[in-house]
């Protein structure tokens, strides 16, 4: 089996995979500024491909390098052929050389990513709300927003996205931030100097609407876009509302005791130990003594950086080195869940991915919430 990067010339042939697999029928060249993507070929033709994002990742208030991993396809004919674990397995040394220590993933065939080291890390939701369920807040001077909006959106975004372990920082070439002025609704509400304290963006179609961002600087501007919502009753009994802010959707809504929540699993892989730990951000350490714990990493498929390996905390830092006594026995797949947070060392313990006493790493995560997407890929 070949695997190779991904050309322009392969555009046609990954558009019928997907078409095959998913009932895609996106049009236009899968490649563009912040993609880039691997073709496998079985008997001399194309018969598998996945696209990487180049995307950044925040954890622990860092956007940390991460390749989105999307649009796996295999053709019919050469299903169990490990077409896709070749994938994979290229994949994973392929993100490193490009500097991405985090791969993230929505995984529709979950065993065959954890075989390959993903493992469930955070969630992707979006909530249905009645409108007698939405908050009513102050009138706002809110108006639709225009082209010269854009980078205070984005700064709008990140400084609530820079504060929620998961959540893209958007930024370009991987996403174009002017896409967002071709949804239908996209309100932002003004602030001091040309800063926006807030805005909304939201589609409508047969089936309702769909709020994609919610997001305010201050709980005024909040409530306000959230009881301009309530302009739609009438026309509509609910909308449904992506969970962008958790502040949002889970301390001023109104939902009562049962209510429905669509969610998505979103699985994440370190692929660089050493890279990824110095990449992140680490809060919790400033306020810790020096400290380490030795750790091994068992990691077949990322050779790189399996063995045994010292985090070490000092002066607020922490750094991955080699060495150590390998007190801490770690699976690959407990990397992801304790870097995102999702998991502790007692959950990874009781799954049979961790050995030993790792109350260090607990320490150093420190139960951010639950981490979340809030971007499909």
């Amino acid at each position: 089996m070949l695997i190779r990067e991904q050309t322009d010339h392969d555009a046609d042939t990954v558009r019928g995979l997907r078409k095959v697999a998913f009932g895609d029928t996106a049009e236009g060249n899968p490649l563009r500024p912040g993609r880039r993507g691997l073709v496998a070929e079985l008997d001399g033709r194309p018969a598998g491909a996945l696209t990487i994002h180049e995307f950044h990742q925040y954890h622990g208030g860092a956007p940390v390098p991460m390749g989105g991993i999307g649009g796996v396809a295999v053709d019919p004919y050469a299903r169990g052929r490990g077409v896709a674990t070749g994938l994979l397995d290229r994949v994973l040394a392929d993100l490193r050389e490009h500097g991405q220590p985090l791969s993230a993933l929505y995984a529709t065939v979950p065993a065959l990513y954890r075989s390959r080291g993903w493992e469930r890390a955070g969630v992707f939701e979006r909530l249905d709300l009645t409108l007698d369920r939405v908050a009513t807040g102050p009138r706002l001077a809110a108006r639709p927003a225009v082209a010269d909006d854009l980078p205070g959106i984005h700064a709008c975004y990140n400084d609530v996205a820079g504060t929620v372990n998961g959540l893209l920082d958007r930024s370009a070439p991987a996403i174009d931030l002017a896409e967002v002025l071709d949804l239908d609704v996209v309100s932002v509400v003004p602030g001091h100097d040309g800063e926006v304290r807030g805005y909304l963006t939201a589609e409508r179609d047969r089936e309702g609407l769909r709020v994609l961002d919610l997001i305010g600087r201050d709980v005024e501007t909040q409530l306000g876009l959230l009881g301009g919502l309530r302009s739609w009753s009438g026309l509509l009994d609910q909308l449904t509302l992506r969970v962008v802010d958790p502040a949002v959707t889970g301390l001023l809504t109104n939902q009562g005791i049962r209510y429905t929540t669509h969610t998505s699993q979103w699985l994440l892989r370190v692929v660089d130990l050493p890279a990824a730990v110095a990449a992140r951000g680490w809060p919790a350490a400033r306020w810790l003594k020096p400290a380490a714990v030795d750790l091994e990493v068992h990691d077949e498929h990322a050779p790189w950086h399996a063995g045994r390996q010292r985090l070490v905390v000092e002066d607020g830092a922490v750094r991955v080195e080699p060495g150590g006594s390998g007190a801490v026995r770690l699976r690959a797949r407990a990397l992801g869940p304790w870097f995102s947070g999702m998991q502790d060392s007692h959950a990874l313990r009781r799954a049979g991915l961790l050995d030993g006493d790792a109350a260090l790493l607990d320490r150093l995560t420190g139960a951010p919430g639950v981490p979340r997407l809030a971007d499909f890929f």
